[in-house]
């Protein structure tokens, strides 16, 4: 990176930057790991006189190791094909009307906000707004090394019970949103998209983003006609620029469907958006009458509602990578 000219090639430079980072996640650590150890060490000799002098920051740089393995020793997990790549998220609403497009709106926000605690880059790709409130769809690409791996867990339909904010009688309402999570796959993927099974559409950007917004036909929507997956970008001026974009996004959908397909699992996701709805749900949120967030696969719950939807959720997480660990 240092040689002259390395900015020269721009999508050859970013390839290695994140190759970089990547590798960075996992050989950090463990340096920082060594480097307390050699302390420890040292802090030893000097305690052979005086230990009560030493043992205050003995303890201490033992626990900063103990953390870091930790959070090593889960990383191990996310041993998969592609978990160590970027992740493209998008939210979209279920059964519950109003309730639903808000409670979609409120779990982007919850990703948005774990993905900055996480220190991921997060870019809005698509973003499209309810009728009354909250959203019909959204977007987001989450950048950062093994933001897939962990995400991935996060895939499925989501539930919320709480009184609506949106009926004049407050009444209890549940209310469903389905998560759908997929790699940044790289260019050599190879996944057969035949045009004809293409449907284009260009439309004007609806929100946040400058003055081409809702001046030029600029944002893209994609639908694949053999397996109905639809995709949209708008968050960028160009209109090719969204194309790209959206392609890969699709890309992505359809080398996850195949795989899903091979396993047997998740597949319903590209089929009738109606399952996500009762029965489906892999994570209830409860506000009333009681708080309560609780995972069904793993049994994890915790009463500190607000804290999840404030982005809290990596034991959630690591409950259930650990869970599909122990299982193969």
């Amino acid at each position: 990176m240092t040689r002259p000219g390395f900015w020269d090639n721009q999508e050859t430079a970013q390839k290695v930057v994140e190759q970089k980072r990547t590798l960075g996640a996992i050989v950090e650590p463990l340096e920082k790991a060594a480097a307390l150890c050699e302390d420890v060490e040292v802090l030893c000799e000097l305690g052979q006189e005086d230990a009560s002098a030493v043992a205050d920051d003995i303890r201490r740089a033992l626990g900063e190791v103990a953390q870091i393995l930790d959070k090593l020793e889960f990383q191990v997990m996310l041993g998969g094909e592609h978990d160590h790549r970027s992740a493209t998220l998008t939210v979209t609403p279920g059964a519950g009307g109003i309730d639903a497009a808000d409670w979609a709106e409120m779990l982007l926000k919850m990703y948005v906000k774990w993905a900055e605690d996480a220190d991921f880059d997060v870019e809005e790709l698509d973003y499209q707004s309810g009728e009354e409130a909250g959203i019909r769809t959204a977007t987001v690409a989450i950048n950062g090394p093994y933001a897939y791996g962990r995400l991935r867990a996060e895939q499925g339909v989501h539930r919320l019970v709480r009184i609506s904010p949106f009926d004049g009688n407050a009444r209890r309402q549940t209310s469903f949103a389905s998560v759908e999570v997929v790699p940044d796959l790289p260019d050599d993927i190879n996944v057969d998209i035949v045009d004809k099974d293409l449907r284009i559409d260009t439309f004007r950007a609806s929100g946040a983003g400058g003055q081409h917004v809702n001046k030029t036909d600029s944002a893209i929507r994609i639908t694949h006609l053999p397996t109905g997956i639809v995709v949209s970008c708008q968050n960028q001026r160009s209109q090719h620029k969204n194309k790209a974009q959206a392609m890969k996004t699709l890309k992505a959908k359809l080398y996850q469907l195949e795989l899903a397909k091979r396993e047997e699992e998740l597949a319903k996701f590209y089929g009738d958006r109606g399952s996500i709805s009762w029965g489906n749900q892999i994570r209830s949120y409860v506000l009333h009458p009681y708080q309560m967030v609780k995972d069904l696969r793993t049994g994890r719950e915790t009463s500190n509602v607000q804290a999840v939807l404030g982005g809290d959720i990596d034991d959630f997480i690591e409950s259930y990578l650990k869970g599909e660990k122990a299982k193969s």
